[in-house]
């Protein structure tokens, strides 16, 4: 990554927590959206016909947040405004239930495709209405597919100037949609004065490549065992705790197909999610979880 647009000075001990036995504390993240909205259906899925698809967030956020409930684990809810605008009583439950409320932008377009006036209306305006509806304050943001990097030097200013403490928007490996391989894979302070912090999703150093092995189609696609071993080489050997993401609609293999889609996007999109919610149920056990703001932003005491 451009050393103009991002220092890469990384926070070298960042406030993790540990439990009682011992294990490193990670950081369990939903990025909230349906699953008309993933960007790779994007030339399929016009953003002014959202409103004509059936929606199936709130069967899925039961799912998930049931399942949390089961494992007794606290999470960081990464919600689009769109959907928090018609799904107050989620919004409601999220901030009910202790997890933590953070923002993925109002309609998930990627940082880079807007301007940075734009950019700044839509970070204000998806705050403000989650703050709102849940009477949480919102610390933490994640740019629509990573979309963060060396396209936006502006962003990091902005976000924090509109009252963020965090970014969790760089994914540091290499795809053809997103990702900064260069970027650094552990907490670090963007070039500037804000004092913004962001949080790349975690990557496996091995062979001097970043390998992706945190969530996503990357967690079905995968196999388990090769992402329990990589983030066990994360918290025991780097002594650094981990972030974790996946979406509701992962959890959903009766969801409607689109048609006419690109074999890759078809392959990425639905393979495995008849077994999503069972690896998760099984990551959750493996693992010990907590939301963003506690794992990164707080001591190890729970104290700011």
């Amino acid at each position: 990554m451009n050393v103009s647009v991002l220092s890469d000075q990384a926070i070298k001990e960042p406030p993790a927590q540990s439990r009682a036995d011992g294990r490193l504390v990670n950081a369990m993240t939903v990025d909230v959206e349906d699953y008309f909205q993933v960007w790779a259906f994007s030339n399929q899925v016009r953003l002014e016909d959202w409103p004509s698809y059936p929606c199936r967030i709130e069967r899925n956020m039961d799912r998930v947040l049931a399942l949390f409930d089961e494992q007794g684990i606290k999470a960081t809810f990464f919600t689009l405004g769109w959907v928090a605008e018609r799904y107050p009583q989620i919004m409601r439950r999220i901030a009910e239930e202790g997890h933590e409320l953070a923002s993925h932008g109002y309609q998930h377009i990627k940082v880079h495709e807007q301007t940075p006036e734009a950019f700044r209306a839509d970070v204000r305006k998806t705050k403000r209405l989650l703050e709102d509806l849940s009477g949480l304050g919102i610390k933490g943001y994640r740019a629509a597919s990573f979309s963060i990097g060396e396209k936006t030097p502006w962003a990091a200013e902005i976000l924090a100037e509109e009252g963020h403490s965090y970014s969790s928007s760089i994914h540091p490996i290499r795809h053809d949609h997103y990702g900064d391989s260069q970027a650094p894979r552990f907490p670090f302070q963007p070039s500037g004065d804000h004092g913004l912090v962001e949080i790349p999703i975690t990557t496996l150093n091995l062979f001097s490549r970043h390998l992706p092995c945190a969530g996503g189609g990357y967690f079905r696609l995968l196999p388990y065992s090769y992402v329990r071993w990589a983030l066990q080489r994360v918290n025991r050997q780097e002594g650094q705790p981990c972030i974790f993401y996946f979406h509701p609609w992962e959890v959903d293999p009766e969801q409607p197909r689109f048609e006419g889609v690109p074999l890759k996007t078809r392959l990425r999109h639905y393979t495995n999610l008849n077994r999503m919610e069972g690896r998760l149920r099984t990551i959750l056990k493996d693992f010990a979880w907590d939301r963003v703001d506690r794992v990164y932003l707080e001591g190890a005491n729970g104290q700011p």
